[in-house]
């Protein structure tokens, strides 16, 4: 034990371990876990202990890992104009002039429309959104984030967007033009709005209990200054680590200088369902001449593998459509061709989303060692049989999408997370989402669900310790602490739910996942044994 590095106790807990599933009390010596058991022992095994904390019946638990995140946008739609309770056109005008007459200096930026769930079913106009700003420079992005509203004088400020794919005088800007337009919106952010937004999302996932996040960027995205910006920030300490992608094909050298851990994340072969631009091998049921956007073929997908598994680094790909999934899926045939499936299965190259991947495919993703990175909450939010998916592909093609028993099956790792800001950073309720799935036999169990949202994303980052993730002795000290009490919830079938034990394992069970103000409340949140956020202080 090294004697000069503090000793925190936690006593009369409830301790979430397969190593002493009877245990109340844990010990972190420095950053590491080093005990477990009962309270009496630990009283007298660390009497002297610099830091005590009581829990009083608290539930302690490895921390999660959100595999998938934005911390600048997310960051600005925490404490800025979020569009995403918006009910109606109307509604969503107003609030956008509200926000402009409240802080009437620089660039309003906004996120979270949905014209999908509004009466009119339809988003604002150009003129309707210059009538609600004036003259300034305004950056509103759909829910998905990908597709988006631009004032006219954001517009002068971007105008390679007016010629480039995805171009409308009337529609929001969807494609390339999007980009070129979230770009313009981004250079006009100040530095320090967004190191600001930046330290206020991180802040914000300490407070549910992440300890770890993954950021996805990108050229076309956030920029190599707004990740360098994020990963200094995260290198000071206080705030969840931050593990760095660079979604860009052939962008090994800048994600060498910026400090990525991989050329992945968000690096599109498609766009989104919501905003139509899902690469589909058949039309949208709602736009039957549209199947989508294509922004990487099967080639440029495998020359990137093949260059990124030679390099020893893990690559990736955004892919949301059954089209897109049958290219990723081509392009990663070549890659094996080249470079052998060993080798390639070797990197945990990564798939962020995969939403519509059939057994088939399911199965050739596992042989190549690939890890899904998905978010249940797109599932809670937009799936079934009366919701977005529903009303953009039909009926059954729309309930068969985030197939998550059937990747797990076929052995696909899985890594939870909430591509924030498209859906918020809720782990409990990414969780719940994942059990109470909205199509019948596609959820996982509470344990394997806790799993992809904890060790599943220090998997997914290249981390193989079987260690970390778990609590146990030798351990890093990555940990949560819950309140949650012995809830009694209604259960799908009508029974009660709840704490017990996991028959296969011996772990104390997790608590009942039951409506929003029932789920786990974080007290307190350790990252490598020090506290980045306690309740209260």
């Amino acid at each position: 034990m090294n004697t000069t590095a503090k000793t925190t106790l936690l006593l009369g807990g409830r301790i979430y371990t397969a190593h002493a599933p009877d245990a109340t009390a844990l010990a972190i010596t420095g950053d590491t876990i080093v005990w477990l058991g009962q309270d009496a022992p630990a009283r007298a095994l660390y009497a002297d202990a610099d830091e005590v904390i009581t829990l009083n019946g608290a539930f302690v638990a490895p921390s999660f890992v959100d595999a998938h995140v934005h911390a600048t946008t997310a960051g600005l739609a925490l404490h800025g104009l979020d569009l995403s309770q918006t009910t109606s056109l109307t509604e969503c005008l107003d609030t956008i002039r509200r926000y402009a007459q409240c802080h009437p200096d620089g660039l309003v930026w906004g996120h979270g429309w949905q014209e999908s769930v509004w009466p009119e079913g339809r988003a604002p106009s150009r003129t309707e959104l210059d009538a609600a700003v004036g003259n300034r420079p305004a950056y509103l992005s759909r829910i998905d984030a990908h597709s988006a509203l631009a004032s006219t004088a954001l517009l002068d400020r971007a105008p390679a967007a007016r010629t480039a794919d995805g171009w409308s005088d009337t529609e929001p800007l969807r494609k390339q033009a999007h980009h070129h337009l979230r770009r313009a919106a981004l250079d006009a952010l100040p530095l320090a709005q967004r190191d600001a937004a930046q330290r206020a999302f991180l802040r914000h996932a300490a407070s549910v209990g992440v300890t770890a996040v993954h950021e996805c960027a990108g050229p076309d995205i956030s920029g190599a200054a707004d990740l360098r910006a994020l990963l200094e920030l995260a290198a000071h300490g206080g705030v969840p680590e931050v593990v760095g992608y660079w979604g860009e094909a052939g962008g090994l050298e800048q994600a060498r200088q910026i400090g990525a851990t991989g050329v992945a994340g968000d690096l599109f072969v498609d766009g989104a369902l919501g905003s139509r631009t899902a690469l589909l091998r058949e039309p949208y049921t709602d736009d039957p001449g549209n199947h989508g956007a294509r922004y990487l073929d099967a080639e440029t997908i495998a020359n990137h593998l093949i260059a990124c598994t030679r390099a020893g680094v893990q690559a990736g790909f955004h892919v949301i459509g059954d089209g897109a999934v049958a290219e990723t899926i081509a392009g990663f045939e070549r890659a094996a061709a080249v470079v052998g499936t060993p080798a390639l299965a070797s990197r945990g190259h990564r798939l962020e989303h995969a939403e519509m991947v059939d057994a088939q495919q399911a199965a050739a993703l596992a042989s190549w060692g690939v890890i899904a990175s998905v978010q249940p909450l797109f599932d809670e939010a937009w799936g079934g049989t009366d919701r977005l998916y529903a009303q953009r592909l039909g009926l059954p093609r729309g309930t068969r999408l985030n197939p998550f028993a059937q990747l797990a099956s076929a052995g696909v790792p899985l890594a939870f997370g909430s591509d924030a800001p498209v859906t918020p950073a809720a782990p409990w309720a990414t969780v719940r989402a994942a059990v109470n799935h909205r199509t019948s036999g596609a959820g996982l169990s509470p344990r394997a669900a806790f799993l992809a949202h904890t060790r599943g994303g220090y998997r997914a980052a290249g981390l193989r310790d079987p260690l970390v993730g778990t609590l146990q002795p030798g351990a890093p000290a990555n940990l949560a602490i819950w309140d949650a009490a012995e809830l009694v919830v209604a259960a799908p079938d009508m029974r009660t739910q709840r704490w017990s034990t996991d028959p296969r394992s011996g772990v104390p069970g997790l608590p009942p996942l039951g409506p929003e103000d029932e789920l786990p409340r974080c007290l307190r949140t350790l990252l490598r044994g020090e506290t980045i956020y306690q309740e209260g202080a």
